[in-house]
Parts: structure tokens; sequence; C-alpha cells
């Protein structure tokens, strides 16, 4: 069954499938789940932070803010 299923019913058709695995495959999944969310949480880009680089200039030409002649 590879056809798209919109919206929170995808939910609902998983809740189905796994309920009728074994115990035993249902904790599998359950690991298996925990690894896919670790490895895409671990890949996710994180946004800087406000004042991220401070301390990282460490000397600046005198003439850094000066306008072009």
């Amino acid at each position: 069954m590879n056809t798209f299923v919109p919206g929170d019913r995808i939910t609902g058709l998983m809740y189905e499938k796994i309920h009728r695995l074994p115990t035993e495959v249902q904790l599998e999944l359950s690991d298996y789940i925990e690894f896919l969310l670790k490895k895409y949480q671990a890949n996710k880009p994180k946004k800087p932070s406000f004042g991220c680089m401070k301390g990282t200039v460490t000397w600046m030409s005198d003439d850094f803010n000066a306008l072009p002649a």
C-alpha cells in the first residue's frame, strides 16, 4: 500500500498497522523510531544565536570604519 494519505490520517493508519504486529516487533520498531529521531535531529541545522561569535575577532584594522577617499 504505497498511496498518499493526507493529514492526521497517516497516524491512524500507522497505529493500526503497528497494533497488528507482535509485541517484540513493536519494541524493535520503537527502537528504530528513536534511532531515526536522533539521526534527523542531529542533521538539522541550528540557527545561530545573537552574540555567538563574541570574542572570536581578536584584531581589527584601525581604519576599519574609515570612509573611502
